[in-house]
């Protein structure tokens, strides 16, 4: 586990939850998914860090106003004037945060009660220094606690057998030490794959890990959700990272050339094609 630097102050106790919200958001969905990850939770946070990508709608700056008045409990609010993308958005918050620990948390989805307590007990027994859950999608065609889920390899030794193939870890679900995240380097910007990238460094770096099976959030899907999961502008970030992972030698230039092939088909296919694709091929990866 990293410390803090000499002459710095430790993190403190706690936890923060980190949220992202940009003007693509839904204020009802916002001010839902902010309840579920902090006044609901049976482990309230130390602290919320609500980033502001850019400029917002009427609606979801009322939204805003309700967190900086303290609705949700302790918060701060980062706002950026321009719309800065999702790395830069998180790695705002990440640097902000006070507390050793952070729960990533999304604008549109629902993190269940027992989230927060259920994590960080299993991240100070385990010794952990990245943990995240399974998820059950849902939608407003589809039910929670209804929906498929999407689960990860739990230990560590088997996430580092799935690191070269697929993300080992579900973003909505991660919590993860600051200090950690930090030390190499953070968020740092390729589109949609920030998380995948900043896993990668963790886990070279030493980071410890682990998956739970439990549903810690409801996960929401809908057909943007896919749709933003295509086209060339995707399949040129999975280029970068592809390369990223052969220059670090998590993966072999036959894995590369492997893993290129099925996310072009992936990146290519017709948005429903491509929602049958994640189920039938990441999710039965493990």
């Amino acid at each position: 586990m990293t410390t803090a630097a000499k002459g710095t102050a430790p993190p403190a106790a706690g936890i923060t939850v980190l949220m992202p919200v940009w003007r693509g958001d839904r204020a009802d969905r916002f001010a839902a998914a902010l309840a579920s990850a902090t006044t609901a939770q049976t482990l309230a946070p130390a602290e919320l860090v609500l980033t502001v990508d850019g400029e917002l709608t009427a609606e979801l700056d009322e939204v805003v106003a309700s967190v900086e008045a303290g609705e949700y409990g302790p918060a701060r609010v980062l706002r950026a004037a321009e719309h800065q993308g999702l790395a830069r958005t998180l790695q705002r918050g990440l640097e902000a945060a006070r507390t050793d620990l952070i729960a990533r948390a999304d604008a549109d989805d629902l993190c269940r009660p027992e989230r927060l307590q259920v994590q960080e007990t299993a991240m100070r027994e385990g010794q952990l220094d990245l943990l995240s859950a399974s998820l059950q999608e849902f939608s407003d065609e589809v039910p929670v606690g209804t929906g498929p889920l999407r689960t990860r390899p739990l230990t560590h030794e088997q996430i580092l057998r799935y690191l070269p193939r697929h993300s080992p870890f579900q973003h909505p679900a991660v919590m993860m030490r600051r200090d950690v995240a930090l030390a190499v380097g953070g968020y740092r910007e390729l589109d949609h794959l920030e998380d995948y990238w900043l896993w990668e460094r963790m886990l070279l770096g030493g980071a410890r890990s682990a998956n739970l099976p439990a549903v810690l959030v409801d996960y929401r899907v809908d057909s943007r959700l896919f749709a933003r999961r295509g086209g060339a502008r995707m399949f040129g970030s999975d280029l970068r990272l592809q390369w990223i992972l052969l220059r670090d030698r998590v993966t072999t230039p036959q894995g590369a050339a492997a893993n290129l092939v099925r996310r072009a088909a992936y990146r290519f296919a017709p948005g429903w094609m491509r929602r049958l694709g994640y189920r039938f091929l990441v999710e039965r990866m493990q």
